[in-house]
């Protein structure tokens, strides 16, 4: 077997709209399907970044929360690259997100940040 990258990442959020909204206006990703799933009282949509399709966020009724932040088992956080950090940081405060202080990764010497979707995922923009 030989695996050649990674598909999608699904996200699961409790407010669909809140959510939506989010995604696509304030990180700007791109809608590619969307479909409601009346069997499951669900929403999927499907989004790209940069033209790819990599993000699948899903409604569902009542979803559990997050049991800690951020260091539960699985997913710790979801890791956008961007050309430059202090860009990407701007934009998201302009448009009403908490952003973290910028850091140096002390391995590879580029700079990244952290900010939180609407229910609390952790999201990281990291330099290219």
């Amino acid at each position: 077997m030989k695996l050649k990258r990674i598909h999608h990442v699904a996200v699961i959020c409790s407010n669909y709209e809140v959510s939506k909204q989010f995604y696509t206006e304030v990180l700007g990703l791109e809608i590619v399907k969307e479909v409601y799933r009346e069997e499951r009282n669900s929403y999927k949509l499907d989004l790209a970044v940069n033209g790819l399709y990599q993000i699948e966020l899903f409604s569902f009724p009542n979803p559990p929360e997050r049991p800690s932040f951020p260091e539960a088992t699985g997913l710790r956080h979801l890791a956008f690259e961007t050309e430059c950090v202090e860009t990407a940081a701007t934009t998201l405060k302009e448009r009403g997100i908490k952003v973290e202080e910028i850091r140096l990764d002390p391995v590879t010497g580029k700079k990244f940040t952290f900010f939180q979707d609407p229910d609390g995922l952790p999201l990281e923009i990291y330099e290219m």
